[in-house]
């Protein structure tokens, strides 16, 4: 049977991942990583996670076994209701929807918000699972340049001419960039989109991962038709699996549609786990480990490149989150670059990747959270002979 005869049409819009195609290469102990967006997994409260683990069967039983609503644990959903309105805005338990991480969420707006031939505005380079993502819907991406402070909003005028449906953005230390969305931007974007109608999608995985500078408002702080999509992977840990949207009850309705079509609901024993270790307090004295180790993490790899990068590469300086771009001279290809640096020992992620329209072939996406500070140095050294030897 001649399988390929019988993929939907829009499986052709599908790719593999090439950051989790590479992370196989890169799951040898001899390599230093700085591909995947990993936490560091020495840093995970295994103790704290087995203690939680213990009391939620304790307490909940065959409960915490069990099939759950598609909406999510009620508890939870009011944590988070809770934890955003003392952040300015008004959240109510209807208001959220726990997804099985964040990458569901954005997923399941997508199937809900987006036709064939809808226009969304993203920001270029964006977050490559987004892209995978939203595809297959056959939407158009229309790409806005970046800078330090993140989105270039003013060039959002110029696209209003082609209807944009939504704007996806990463307003904090965004993938694969690092930057920030300044303040003044960030209002200028709401004004926009009031103005426009365009609905707002705000991915803030790494908010709560600042290391130096101020904390700066949600988008959703001003606007109350943003959809905001978070999650505890970034900040207990991946495996978790647990996301959320905060959106108007009629979004999160069409989403828990969606939803129920999809996997019925997220764990009920990592929902239950996520709340015994957030809502509990655990959370609050988890995250200042966080910050401590890859603010140093950070500060190794930002001293690593300004120590042996050649004079001509350029990068990013993020104040928070597990990101930096490195951008080269434009002759140089960094997927061209890739097996060699594979060969001695490093690995990193081609920043075209994350590009649209061909661009971004001379830059390079960095991850400073999972190695440890003494293999950054090493990492960047090596790095920089090899980038050396084609500048």
């Amino acid at each position: 049977m001649n399988w390929d005869q019988c993929f939907a049409q829009r499986t052709a819009l599908m790719r593999r991942s090439a950051i989790r195609e590479l992370m196989k290469a890169t799951a040898r102990e001899d390599v230093i990583s700085f591909a995947g967006g990993l936490p560091a997994a020495e840093l995970f409260p295994i103790p704290r996670v087995k203690s939680a683990l213990m009391a939620v069967l304790d307490e909940f039983n065959g409960q915490a076994l069990q099939y759950s609503a598609t909406e999510g644990l009620p508890e939870l959903r009011d944590w988070l209701a809770r934890r955003y309105s003392n952040r300015g805005i008004r959240v109510q338990r209807e208001n959220v929807l726990i997804t099985t991480g964040g990458q569901q969420a954005l997923d399941l707006i997508g199937r809900i918000l987006l036709d064939s031939g809808d226009r969304v505005i993203v920001e270029n380079p964006t977050y490559l699972a987004l892209l995978s993502a939203w595809r297959p819907t056959g939407a158009e991406f229309l790409p806005v340049g970046c800078d330090a402070d993140g989105m270039r909003v003013e060039e959002l005028e110029s696209l209003a001419r082609h209807k944009p449906k939504v704007i996806y953005c990463v307003p904090n230390f965004q993938n694969p960039q690092g930057t920030t969305l300044s303040l003044a931007r960030r209002k200028q974007l709401v004004e926009l989109a009031q103005e426009q109608s365009v609905a707002i999608v705000e991915d803030d995985p790494y908010g709560e991962l600042r290391y130096s500078g101020e904390a700066l408002p949600n988008i959703a702080d001003y606007f109350n038709q943003v959809i905001h999509v978070g999650t505890f992977s970034k900040v207990l840990m991946p495996g978790l699996r647990v996301g959320w949207v905060i959106a108007p009850e009629a979004v999160i309705e069409k989403l828990t549609q969606a939803k129920q079509s999809a996997d019925l609901h997220t764990s009920t024993l990592n929902q239950h786990l996520a709340l015994e270790l957030a809502g509990k307090g655990f959370l609050e004295t988890f995250l200042p480990v966080l910050r401590e180790n890859y603010g140093e993490r950070r500060n190794a790899m930002l001293n690593a490149l300004a120590k042996y990068f050649p004079k001509s590469a350029t990068w990013t300086r993020p104040e928070g989150g597990m990101f930096l771009l490195v951008t080269l001279p434009r002759h140089i290809n960094t997927s061209e670059l890739l097996p060699a640096a594979l060969e001695q020992g490093v690995a990193y992620v081609p920043g075209e990747e994350f590009h649209l329209n061909g661009e971004g072939k001379n830059t390079l996406r960095l991850s400073f959270a999972n190695a440890r500070r003494e293999r950054i140095e090493t990492g960047i050294k090596t790095l920089s002979r090899l980038m050396a030897s084609h500048v």
